[in-house]
This record gives C-alpha cells, sequence and structure tokens, in this order.
C-alpha cells in the first residue's frame, strides 16, 4: 500500500467520524473530520509529510517555505519542514496567528526569522469547508510580505471552500476531498 492510501486510510480510522457537529465555518454537518488525529499520529504525521512533500517538489508551481493557521496547520508544516530537510530540499515552516500576539512585537507570523519579502510560499490546511481560515492565512502572510503561490489542503469537505478560495484568484489543491474519504456521492 503506497503513503497516499495508508494515509487515506488513518484519515477514516482515526478522523472521520459521522455525527452532527458545529464545524468552525458556524455550519452544521453530519460529519466531522478531525485531521489533528492524524497529523499529531507518529506515522499520521510523517505520512502528511511526506504526501504534501512529494506535491510540492514533484510539479507546480516551487516554493521555500510552507505555513498556515493555527492549530491545524501546525504539525502539516512542521512534519513538510523536518522532511524537506532529510530529503535535501529545505523548506522553512511558519505558522499564522488566528490573532495577533498581545505581547512583544504583536507578530502575526511565528518563525520569520526564516522568511524575506517576496519568498514564495504555500499555504497548508488540514481541513477545507468555506475557505475562510484558509483566506485568513493568506491574507496575513502575503500582508508580511510573502507570495502565495499554492494552497494545499489535507482534505477538501466539498462545501465551496474551492470556490470561495478561487474566487479569491487562489486555487485549492486537496490531498483528500470528502468523497475519497466517506466513499459517498
Amino acid at each position: 500500500m503506497g503513503e497516499r492510501e495508508r494515509l487515506r486510510k488513518l484519515i477514516q480510522e482515526l478522523a472521520y467520524e459521522k455525527g452532527e457537529v458545529i464545524l468552525a465555518s458556524g455550519k452544521k454537518s453530519d460529519f466531522y473530520v478531525d485531521c489533528r488525529q492524524v497529523t499529531l499520529h507518529s506515522e499520521g504525521g510523517y505520512l502528511v509529510g511526506s504526501v504534501i512533500l512529494d506535491m510540492l517538489t514533484k510539479g507546480g508551481e516551487p516554493v521555500e517555505a510552507v505555513g498556515g493557521l493555527t492549530m491545524g496547520a501546525d504539525p502539516m508544516v512542521t512534519s513538510v519542514s523536518v522532511l524537506s530537510h532529510i530529503r535535501g530540499v529545505p523548506l522553512h515552516a511558519f505558522i499564522v496567528r488566528k490573532e495577533a500576539k498581545k505581547h512583544g512585537k504583536g507578530a502575526w507570523i511565528e518563525g520569520t526569522k526564516n522568511l524575506r519579502e517576496g519568498m514564495k510560499v504555500a499555504i497548508l490546511e488540514d481541513v477545507v469547508t468555506t475557505g475562510g481560515s484558509t483566506l485568513k492565512a493568506v491574507e496575513k502572510a502575503e500582508e508580511f510580505g510573502l507570495k502565495v503561490e499554492r494552497i494545499i489542503c489535507l482534505v477538501d469537505r466539498e462545501e465551496g471552500g474551492r470556490e470561495n478560495i478561487e474566487k479569491a484568484g487562489y486555487r485549492l489543491e486537496s490531498v483528500f476531498t470528502r468523497k475519497e474519504i466517506t466513499g459517498e456521492e
């Protein structure tokens, strides 16, 4: 079984749950995908990093760093960054805060010493529903002076996020879609 397929199985086993929930977007849903259960799992974290690093290095616009909105993206960007070093294609990681730091320099972004103005980056997201948090991460990265070249999510819930991201002028790449995880149409 390849890495992508093994990752899909882990998401199905550890992250996917049937049952009514309220999502971060405020929408009600009859299922939940908690990808942190996978990204914080030893094998799952490795697989997420490996699969996304392959996506970043085997085609598409090249990038020099990966970042995303805390908390979902934290283990993802770390895994990709560590594996990129091991594989000899270093990509630094950065984290976008949900609100500016209340002390110090009031930073929105952590990891800034590894970034420079105009640097090409990818924004990573665990689950995309409406695309709101993804676009917030993009906005803060661009305000810092970064050039967002790619947006990659682990799971696209297929509930309008892709379309909202495209309306904003970006393209969403997903490792998996809701249909690939649930098997439902």
